[in-house]
């Protein structure tokens, strides 16, 4: 029966929970606060250009900075010391030759390990040591010096290493198959 009574109540007073709601002119309202008129971007800045002004420049500045350190990193050898670079290019293919060479013996019969093959490659540290002070300082005789020492060193190493290994056996050259037939 409480139900009966409960359900009664509601019928009686139906009028009580129905309620008008808001018209159809306060929805509008909401409507237009709720989205407001979308603005361009030279709207939005107009309170906070100097800020954007700010944060421009520093963007502007930093993509400079970085493009003159890539630029001053990027310049080479060639670049600064003209009359280096026969010297350059004929250490380079004689000292590239003599690592060929050396790369043709099995690692076994090198026994180098990984650091001291590392240090027989032509641009290692002290080359990359040397080839910094030179950018530096492009007009320094001892400097130039110091180059052509290196690489007549370089060489020396490794014509001693190769004599060695001619020693213990012979390099075993792979051949292409036209050199083989005649």
């Amino acid at each position: 029966m409480p139900e009966k009574s409960f359900e009664d109540f509601i019928s009686q007073h139906r009028p009580d929970f129905e309620e008008q709601g808001p018209g159809p002119g306060i929805w509008a309202q909401l409507e237009k606060e709720l989205s407001p008129p979308k603005k361009g971007l030279v709207h939005m800045l107009g309170r906070h250009w100097l800020k954007a002004a700010a944060v421009l420049v520093l963007v502007v500045n930093s993509v400079m900075i970085f493009q003159f350190l890539q630029m001053k990193k990027a310049q080479h050898l060639e670049n600064v010391s003209p009359e280096l670079q026969d010297a350059k290019m004929y250490y380079t293919s004689q000292i590239e030759q003599r690592l060929t060479a050396i790369k043709a013996y099995p690692p076994s019969v090198v026994g180098l390990d990984s650091s001291a093959r590392k240090e027989l490659e032509l641009r290692n540290e002290t080359y990359q040591v040397l080839e910094a002070e030179l950018i530096q300082n492009p007009g320094n005789e001892r400097i130039k010096a110091a180059m052509i020492h290196y690489y007549q060193l370089k060489m020396d190493l490794l014509d001693k290493i190769l004599d060695e290994l001619r020693e213990k056996q012979p390099a075993t050259q792979k051949q292409p198959n036209y050199e083989r037939e005649i």
